[in-house]
């Protein structure tokens, strides 16, 4: 698991290869990732927006934006969590992901960016 901390909200991510999702064959490789958003500070919280860098080991280089998260624009409450599940497609065997949340401080009306930490991607046999 890997972790990042931006102004008292804390993003943790785990990742997991999906072989029975993916066909080596094919060139295609999944991975799921668990990601758990923790507000430690005193204001609820609103994730308003996504924005992910996605790269693998040829070089395909690939952004995403969109609203929320899994259709959702969760409001965390201050010491609390949330956490989703997603997944990212791969034409090779290893890739990296990171990017940033759009958060919005559902007390002052200010929106500010979050980390979400790089983390690595690779099939099990290439980590032996």
């Amino acid at each position: 698991m890997v972790s990042a901390k931006t102004r008292g909200i804390v993003v943790s991510v785990e990742q997991r290869y999906r072989e029975e999702y993916s066909n080596a064959e094919r060139n295609l490789y999944i991975f799921s990732y668990h990601i758990t958003i923790e507000n430690t500070t005193e204001n609820s919280i609103q994730l308003i927006s996504r924005h992910w860098y996605i790269v693998d080991s040829l070089g395909t280089k690939r952004e995403v934006k969109g609203e929320g998260v899994v259709g959702e624009q969760p409001v965390i409450e201050p010491h609390s969590s949330h956490s989703y599940e997603s997944a990212c497609d791969l034409r090779s065997e290893m890739g990296e992901m990171h990017g940033t949340y759009l958060m919005k401080d559902l007390v002052t009306g200010r929106s500010f960016k979050v980390n979400i930490p790089s983390f690595h991607m690779a099939v099990p046999y290439l980590l032996n």
